[in-house]
């Protein structure tokens, strides 16, 4: 027998665990589309002696769990066509900071939260994918629940500083993050600085990012692998994924 196959044998034999959300034309997104975005499922063929259909499927790259791509945010920077398999197969590392984010939901994963995480794992290694646990992913599919906006309107979530950002990517090398909310920047930073400067922050380092991802809180800190498997869309700067890590 093949060593890869022996491989798969004792892979099927770990945990498998989802963290994508599941799709459909009832999912919440982020707002600022414009109408008309979404179709998923419609029905173009229908031979019905033959009981065959073909469906087509209209959504936004950034939709549900997805990737963002460097061409997101950046002009001329790397697509989808850009990356390679193995790109988005990576250690995993997860940092559970729910407790601090049910207290402040405008709470931002510090520098002292990655170096406390460290006391007690280990240094992050080189080339992983660090995922900011917050439990948002429970509020889905509520996009009231999930955009958390007060009674004048301001949206309160959970988010990245670009400080956070820079020490993960100048002293560990990690090769992305991830994180379960509909954006990288916690809304009142973002409402603050009029932009999503740590999205942008880490699409010009020509790193990639997952968002709305789900089930983190199924996950420990250290020792599972992330698999984000993508559409092959040549030019795509960002993606509906499906995700998953196995333990």
């Amino acid at each position: 027998m093949s060593n890869l196959w022996k491989t798969l044998e004792t892979l099927k034999n770990h945990q498998w665990i989802e963290l994508s959300h599941e799709l459909s034309n009832e999912s919440p997104y982020w707002q600022g589309m414009p109408k008309g975005v979404l179709e998923l499922n419609k029905t173009v063929i229908d031979f019905s002696e033959m009981n065959l259909r073909i469906q087509t499927f209209k959504f936004p790259g950034q939709f549900g769990t997805h990737i963002d791509y460097p061409g997101h945010f950046i002009q001329n920077a790397r697509l989808a066509k850009d990356f390679n398999i193995s790109d988005t197969i990576l250690p995993l590392v997860v940092i559970d900071l729910s407790e601090k984010v049910k207290e402040n939901n405008d709470y931002e994963i510090s520098i002292e939260d990655i170096l406390e995480f460290e006391k007690k794992y280990g240094k992050i290694p080189e080339n992983s994918f660090v995922a900011f646990r917050s439990d948002w992913s429970k509020r889905w599919p509520d996009l009231k629940a999930l955009e958390n906006s007060d009674e004048n309107g301001n949206a309160h979530t959970p988010g990245w500083p670009i400080s956070t950002l820079e020490f993960l990517f100048d002293n560990r090398n990690i090769a992305g993050v991830g994180h379960e909310t509909f954006d990288t920047d916690a809304a009142v930073t973002c409402a603050k600085n009029g932009d999503l400067a740590g999205e942008r922050y880490i699409l010009g380092r020509d790193k990639f990012q997952v968002e709305v991802l789900n089930n983190l809180d199924k996950l420990p800190p250290i020792g599972a692998i992330i698999f984000i498997a993508a559409p092959r869309i040549s030019d795509a700067n960002g993606l509906p994924v499906r995700v998953w890590a196995i333990i």
